[in-house]
């Protein structure tokens, strides 16, 4: 198993990734796999995205497929450039339960500490999700309140938690 920071070079493995995450997945990303279906040169789009100066999505390796991945994005504005955000947090399904969700995030968290003018990051979590939850809580992350009907996917709302770790 082998955690990585991922470039322009894993855009296919990562798009494919993404597709899976969000099929298998649905309630607990923002993006759906119906609208990802839909981009234009989305392993172009991808390419861009894992090149960027403020965006850092980590991978996790085994036996050189990509299993897993989180993205950190740092705020680029004046005001807001003191944070940074956790995004599209995920483990395929057979890979679960072995500690790699902790290991992604735990890169992801040190990336942060490590960078520069970052002081607190930011996640949110579908509050039925108590796997997530409890693996955000337990490295770190408090609560500090909940976005009702956050997210709403086939006629069903998901209320999320927002959460913070000051660094």
């Amino acid at each position: 198993m082998e955690i990585t920071l991922l470039n322009e070079t894993h855009a296919e493995d990562y798009w494919n990734l993404r597709l899976e995450m969000l099929k298998q997945s649905p309630s607990s990303f923002g993006s759906s796999y119906e609208e990802a279906l839909e981009r234009q040169n989305p392993i172009e789009m991808t390419k861009e995205r894992l090149s960027s100066e403020d965006n850092f999505t980590f991978g996790c390796f085994v036996e050189k497929r990509l299993v897993g991945a989180v993205t950190m994005v740092r705020e680029t504005t004046l005001k807001m450039k003191h944070k940074a955000s956790i995004y599209a947090m995920y483990v395929t399904p057979t890979q679960r339960g072995q500690g790699l969700a902790r290991r992604l995030l735990e890169a992801a968290i040190n990336l942060a500490k490590e960078t520069e003018g970052i002081e607190q990051l930011m996640i949110t979590v579908v509050t039925n999700n108590e796997t997530a939850k409890g693996l955000y809580h337990s490295c770190g992350f408090i609560p500090y309140g909940t976005e009702k009907r956050a997210l709403k996917y086939n006629e069903e709302y998901y209320d999320e938690e927002l959460m913070v770790m000051f660094l």
